[in-house]
């Protein structure tokens, strides 16, 4: 279980890159705390994006960004070349799908019963 630090910490690390997604045109952001539901991980992001080259582009600056803030990667796909990059954070799962690749596998669905995090608008 995370302190209240480092739950403060992984909050504003999900909020930077939910807003670096939107910024950067992935749509339908959600972001789930799984913390107490997930012996993986405390907290999932998940976007669409709209082409495999944008999608590598965007990991790759999250990649940037949880380093800059101290959250290093664990496991990353994006240079495999897929319809769904899984960036792991440990802590925080990232994931970045092509839009029908995303209502395949359903994560929201699948995690209905986390809490969704409030994003920055």
């Amino acid at each position: 279980m995370p302190t209240r630090t480092e739950h403060s910490s992984l909050l504003e690390l999900v909020h930077e890159i939910a807003t670096l997604l939107e910024g950067r045109h992935c749509t339908d952001v959600v972001a789930l705390d799984v913390r107490g539901l997930s012996q993986v991980c405390d907290a999932l992001v998940i976007a669409s994006g709209t082409s495999d080259r944008q999608m590598k582009s965007v990991a790759s600056e999250i990649e940037d960004l949880g380093k800059e803030r101290g959250h290093r990667v664990f496991r990353s796909n994006r240079d495999s070349g897929s319809t769904w990059i899984v960036i792991d954070f440990v802590d925080l799962v990232v994931h970045l799908f092509e839009p029908d690749q995303r209502a395949y596998y359903d994560l929201e669905t699948l995690w209905s019963d986390a809490p969704r995090i409030a994003l920055p608008t």
